[in-house]
């Protein structure tokens, strides 16, 4: 599992020349908070500021390093790119209050939490107004969120979800991603619901 914050400030290469194509400054997701969408280098032009991106096509490695790019001449205008009106800044997500079904506040955004293939497994709490788990590991899985709260600015989680992640709720290929204390949550949830093997033999 790797945090949105950890590709800020990382800088960007073309592979086909080794040209430095900009800085990261900040990344786009969908809407619906379920991958990463491309990469935003910041604002160029003293008079009208053009807002710079790399899409999501464009990328071919987020390395620990580095960003590498299959071209060199993937850095777009935002403006001339018609879906990224459908995108969302990582830093106009930080901070959204996060709640129940019921009203209860359980804290505010703090990152995005990726996987290898950079889809959305988690979030990153910055403030937690609840006990137990969900305090103690400071994030929720992608997979309790049941409001992005795109429209009215407030997200919405499962909060049973929130407090008990099982392997049942996490992709195969995902549940390696997890924090270790999330992984032997779930992995003992997922012993507890299997037969033991006298009671396969009763069966």
């Amino acid at each position: 599992m790797r945090a949105g914050k950890d590709l800020i400030d990382k800088p960007i290469y073309s592979v086909t020349d080794g040209r430095h194509l900009g800085t990261v400054k900040d990344l786009y997701l969908d809407r619906n908070l379920e991958r990463l969408e491309g990469l935003h280098l910041g604002s160029e032009g003293l008079f009208s500021r053009k807002s710079l991106v790399v899409p999501r096509e464009g990328i071919m490695v987020l390395g620990v390093d580095a960003i590498l790019t299959n071209a060199a001449d993937v850095v777009a205008e935002k403006d001339d790119l018609a879906q990224t009106e459908s995108w969302l800044r990582r830093d106009e997500l930080r901070g959204r209050e996060v709640d129940t079904p019921g009203g209860t506040k359980v804290g505010s955004i703090g990152d995005v939490l990726f996987d290898e293939e950079s889809h959305v497994v988690g979030l990153s709490l910055g403030r937690v107004h609840v006990e137990g788990p969900i305090a103690e590991n400071r994030m929720i899985l992608r997979g309790a969120v049941v409001d992005t709260g795109d429209e009215d600015g407030r997200m919405t989680v499962d909060l049973a979800k929130a407090e008990q992640p099982s392997l049942d709720e996490v992709p195969e290929e995902k549940v390696a991603t997890l924090a270790p204390k999330e992984q032997e949550t779930a992995e003992a949830e997922a012993e507890d619901q299997e037969p033991s093997e006298q009671q396969k033999e009763e069966e």
